[in-house]
């Protein structure tokens, strides 16, 4: 049953305005007492127990998160209870994520509004604050007792690391804070499809394996600290985006990114690192970190030199512009441990690319080997794409001219090595004829 369909804004609410007119008017302790109590009232009326209210002081709360889930869901778990001020918005309407075509849904609000986790003895209230410059809220946890309590917050610590390991929690600094997103992995890529060196490759997972194996048994035979750090630099298209995809896909352990910006500062740092222990043991990717703006980079580093900071966190640092990088980053243990260079493929991994891609469908092995020796200098985005052209080709005319392609790709590289896009023949002449 799902109960939030039908749900009416008429149903009473716990503050009408009839209630304000009494005489009521909601400020300091009086209100704020009044509230919690008619919303244990209504939990009491309704489920016929005492609900008590409880404080978080752990900051970690992903049971708000859940709760916000459930809603929008209309998981038969959770019970819409009650709307807690009238004349106040107490639905809301967004896009349906995991519609496959684009269609807008209405849900309750969080705030404005309780919800209860009868089979777990919980209410959660999400209560709105009138002050001068606006209106806050303040979240209410309500509980029968401590052990119903204990055990929703176990279990809800738990169903969300199930969802972690489903999902990558993204991180982007914007102008106006820290911007969270949850985003389901929609394709994993498999460790056979990261292409490069093996020695490489093999150092890269065994590092990993080992960060992740569940009795950490390697940490504790050799009295290591419980934290890690790579970097992984290189030119665009040579695959760090696909090898961090397959390190993702394949650990049992919450992946967040984070995208460094402008907008970067010591609050959205300490956010992060914050967010990232409370997933802990987990990986963190910073993407573009050469992107760290000055003003940061001390507190960054401050942040890696914590002796805490980086417990139980697998950091993967991944960037374009080596040069770019603060040189504090490498030159000091324990901030990278690593660094691996991820080059343009040679000879051997060009054709490995190609025939993974499936260009065999196209051409003849002989072409294939030809086609691989023609595209050095090629990142592996340009081999997709010379792959792309080709199959375009090949479904509208029939037949691929491979050398013409791989010719007309290496004049764009070109023009994009020297910015010469719009240089034009001398010969050619433009413009208005004079008698």
């Amino acid at each position: 049953m799902n109960y939030f369909q039908g749900v009416s804004l008429e149903e009473s609410a716990v503050v009408t305005f009839s209630n304000r007119s009494e005489g009521r008017s909601l400020s300091a302790y009086r209100d704020y007492a009044y509230v919690l109590e008619r919303i244990q009232n209504v939990l009491s009326d309704k489920y016929e127990q005492h609900f008590e209210a409880y404080l978080s002081d752990d900051r970690k709360e992903e049971y708000w998160e859940l709760l916000e889930q459930d809603v929008k869901t209309g998981s038969d778990d959770v019970h819409f209870v009650t709307r807690i001020f009238d004349h106040m918005e107490s639905r809301a309407f967004g896009m349906d994520a995991e519609s496959e075509v684009s269609a807008y849904r209405t849900f309750p609000t969080l705030r404005n509004n309780v919800f209860a986790y009868p089979s777990w003895g919980i209410a959660l209230a999400r209560v709105p604050i009138f002050r001068m410059n606006g209106v806050g809220e303040e979240d209410f946890v309500f509980a029968v007792d401590d052990e119903s309590l204990l055990c929703f917050l176990e279990h809800a610590r738990q169903r969300r690391r199930d969802l972690d390991r489903r999902q990558v929690t993204v991180f982007t600094d914007g102008p106006h804070g820290m911007e969270k997103e949850l985003a389901p992995i929609t394709r994993m890529v498999d460790r056979s499809e990261v292409i490069m060196k093996d020695e490489v490759k093999t150092d890269i997972y065994r590092s990993i394996d080992q960060f992740f194996a569940e009795d950490r048994a390697f940490f504790k035979e050799y009295q290591l600290p419980y934290k890690r750090g790579v970097l992984l630099y290189g030119k665009p298209g040579n695959g760090k985006t696909t090898l961090v995809k397959s390190i993702a896909g394949s650990v049992k352990a919450p992946v967040a990114y984070w995208q460094i910006t402008e907008n970067t500062g010591s609050e959205s740092i300490q956010e992060v690192f914050q967010a990232a222990a409370n997933m802990a043991p987990m990986i963190l990717v910073i993407e573009d970190i050469d992107a760290m703006p000055q003003r940061a980079r001390s507190y960054f580093l401050n942040i890696l030199d914590g002796a805490t900071s980086k417990e139980g966190i697998f950091l993967i640092g991944t960037t374009n512009y080596p040069e770019q990088i603060d040189p504090a980053l490498m030159n000091r243990a324990g901030r990278f441990d690593r660094a691996y260079e991820i080059k343009l493929p040679d000879l051997e991994l060009r054709q490995i690319y190609l025939e993974q891609k499936g260009i065999g469908k196209l051409l003849s092995e002989e072409l294939i080997r030809v086609t691989a020796k023609q595209t050095e200098g090629f990142t592996f985005a340009q081999l997709n794409e010379l792959y792309v052209s080709a199959a375009l080709h090949r479904h509208y005319e029939q037949s691929v001219n491979i050398e013409k392609l791989v010719k007309s790709m290496k004049s764009d590289l070109h023009k994009g090595q020297t910015m010469s896009w719009m240089k034009e023949d001398s010969n050619v002449k433009v413009g208005f004829l004079v008698s």
